[in-house]
Order: C-alpha cells, then sequence, then structure tokens
C-alpha cells in the first residue's frame, strides 16, 4: 500500500506540467493561427502562452476553491426569498431596481407616465 503512494505523488505532478504545457502549447497554437493574420498582432513564445493561460485563469477561473462566496450566492438568496412574505419579496424588488437604476415597473406605472413622458424634450423646435 505504501508503495503505491510513493509513486502517486511524482505522477501528480507530471500529469500537472503535461497539462500545463499542453495548455500552454494550444494556446500558442491557436493565438499565432488565428490573431496575426486578423488583428495583425505579433506572435507569442511559449512562455507567453503560459502567461496567458495564467491570467485567465486568475481572471476568470478564479484562484481555487470550489465553494467560494460566488457560487453559493444564488443559493443563499433563493432560501432568503423562500422565507420572505410577498410584502417583503416586494419590498427586496423595489430597493433593488432603486439601487441597480431601474425605473419603476409596469404595474407601478399604470395610469401614470414613464419617467421619461416627464423628461423635457430637446426635440420640440419652438423651446
Amino acid at each position: 500500500m505504501k508503495r503505491k503512494w510513493i509513486w502517486l505523488a511524482p505522477l501528480a505532478i507530471l500529469a500537472m506540467l503535461l497539462f500545463i504545457a499542453l495548455g500552454g502549447e494550444v494556446v500558442r497554437q491557436l493565438w499565432n493561427w488565428l490573431l496575426p493574420p486578423l488583428f495583425g498582432w505579433r506572435q507569442i513564445t511559449f512562455w507567453q502562452a503560459i502567461g496567458i493561460l495564467a491570467l485567465c485563469r486568475i481572471l476568470f477561473g478564479g484562484l481555487g476553491g470550489h465553494g467560494s462566496y460566488r457560487s453559493n450566492w444564488r443559493r443563499r438568496m433563493a432560501d432568503r426569498r423562500e422565507h420572505m412574505t410577498p410584502e417583503e419579496r416586494e419590498r427586496l424588488r423595489q430597493g433593488m431596481r432603486g439601487c441597480c437604476g431601474f425605473g419603476p415597473s409596469t404595474s407601478e406605472s399604470e395610469g401614470q407616465g414613464s419617467h421619461f413622458d416627464s423628461a423635457p424634450s430637446h426635440a420640440d423646435p419652438s423651446r
């Protein structure tokens, strides 16, 4: 049993290095195939491709920790909404609309003009 563990760590390191090398080569090939002819950009080296791969991982994939705050946010908000009364849900909607810059909903503006109707018109030549 211990002999399996001795070979497992070097094999895992080798697999990670192979995966990184393969990913870097794929990024380099795709970049050099597509971007110089399309946009006139320069070709990149293997190490620049590894850097782009790392940058994309940081910007779009995070740095690990699959149970991060962002992934659990929707579930937590859905749990909160389940336990709210309809009045509390409507108050939350109104707060989000005001916070995000959206105008009143269509149900609120029935019989009232929209906020665009009250704005002065710049197309009127008599002014």
